[in-house]
């Protein structure tokens, strides 16, 4: 259970702060932290806010939708831009700074897309339970000089599901979102190939009604992982026998289910205990 009136009292803090700002640009994924963090920067600062959002391979197409939908609904100005992960040697090599390569090459695009459209700050939205795992990218943002309002604020997630759905944010119990590439483990190149693999694979998993998952991708290996609650549902024969062959088509040789189920940041395992 959260404290509802400390989180109430968080949310002054935070529009507070932001109705102090000029402009904003903010960084929006489309996930509940960036979506809060909009609709309450657009609640501040009313047109003189603005999102961006980066598109590219590692990036489900899913997503991107949905962030558009979000911005057209509340007529927020919303820019899209293509970005090149991709090209990053430090990325594609996959070793555990790679979000810092990824966050340092964003951030000179919102920086210049700020600078573009003279906008005065750039946020991005990482809130304070973030800090308990490994988030390399933080540093990235916070060597350009990107802000972290929530963070500020000191909002944990469940406060911020807890506000968004307070202010009607249809996202307030979306499952966390992770870029692609996340689910390569460290020391594994990252291909084009390979991002494609998973996006199909977890988009037939969402279609087939599962939620909070991850395709991690082993080689040959497909190895799912899901809400405790679905394994019942995902080990169904008729289920589990489409998943296989799907999966199998998309070019998986073997698929395996891990039965810990789903549990955000469990790849920096092999950091913390290598």
């Amino acid at each position: 259970m959260i404290d509802e009136s400390l989180a109430r009292s968080k949310k002054e803090l935070l529009l507070h702060e932001l109705g102090r700002l000029d402009s904003l640009l903010v960084a929006f994924s489309g996930g509940v932290d960036s979506s809060f963090l909009l609709a309450s920067a657009h609640q501040a600062l009313g047109d003189g806010v603005v999102a961006v959002t980066a598109t590219s391979s590692i990036h489900p197409r899913r997503e991107q939708d949905e962030a558009s939908k979000f911005t057209r609904a509340r007529k927020i100005n919303h820019i899209i831009f293509k970005s090149d992960e991709t090209r990053i040697p430090e990325f594609l090599s996959n070793s555990p700074d790679r979000c810092y390569h990824c966050k340092k090459a964003l951030s000179k695009e919102f920086l210049r897309i700020a600078k573009e459209k003279a906008i005065s700050h750039v946020a991005h939205g990482a809130n304070a339970d973030d800090l308990e795992d490994y988030r390399p990218g933080f540093r990235a943002a916070e060597e350009a000089g990107i802000i972290a309002p929530l963070i500020n604020a000191g909002l944990l997630k469940d406060e911020i599901r807890f506000l968004a759905r307070e202010m009607g944010l249809s996202v307030w119990d979306k499952p966390a979102m992770a870029c692609l590439a996340s689910r390569f483990p460290y020391g594994t190149s990252i291909t084009e190939k390979g991002l494609k693999m998973v996006e199909e694979a977890e988009e037939f998993l969402l279609n087939e009604g599962f939620r909070g998952l991850r395709v991690r991708h082993h080689g040959p290996v497909a190895r799912i992982e899901i809400s405790t609650s679905d394994l019942r549902k995902i080990v169904n024969d008729d289920t589990r026998k489409a998943i296989v062959e799907k999966l199998r088509s998309i070019g998986f040789e073997h698929i395996a289910l891990d039965l810990e189920g789903y549990i955000s940041g469990k790849m920096n395992r092999s950091i913390a205990h290598g």
